[in-house]
């Protein structure tokens, strides 16, 4: 194994990120990240969450939506190294981002920091990592739990 692999990879934190401008129904999602908490959109008619925040449920078309904290912890899914990253990320490389799957059945991509490259693995146990923005708003990453 390469002394690059088990070396931690970069990350993203330090990249200037244009600020957080959320739609009507993107709110509770951004206002919770404030407080670090993840909240995700639930439909009780079908019992089930949906993720990306939408206006109306992706099962029943319905505005029924209810907006539920969970815990974040989930399992990547897949996952790619960035080695050769566009402005505003060049310089950070290499760096990790995942698919991670959620308990609760949904699929959420993020950074994925504070592991080194020959640690991640499909199925590996994450948990949410926030990363701070200038408006207090905070990006959802993960890192190993």
């Amino acid at each position: 194994m390469s002394e690059q692999a088990k070396k931690p990879l970069g990350n993203t934190l330090g990249v200037e990120r244009t600020p957080i401008k959320p739609m009507p129904f993107t709110q509770p999602y951004w206002d919770a990240t404030r407080q670090k908490k993840l909240v995700i959109q639930y439909d009780p008619a079908v019992k089930r969450y949906q993720f990306y925040p939408r206006p109306m449920s992706i099962f029943t078309g319905k505005r029924n939506l209810e907006w539920r904290e969970v815990s974040g912890n989930g399992t990547v899914f897949s996952y790619t190294i960035t080695r050769r990253a566009p402005p505003p990320f060049r310089g950070h490389e290499p760096f990790a981002v995942a698919m991670v799957e959620l308990d609760e059945g949904v699929r959420i991509m993020g950074d994925l920091v504070n592991v080194a490259e020959d640690q991640i693995k499909i199925g590996m146990s994450v948990k949410p990592f926030w990363i701070p923005l200038p408006d207090g708003y905070n990006l959802l990453g993960f890192e190993p739990r």
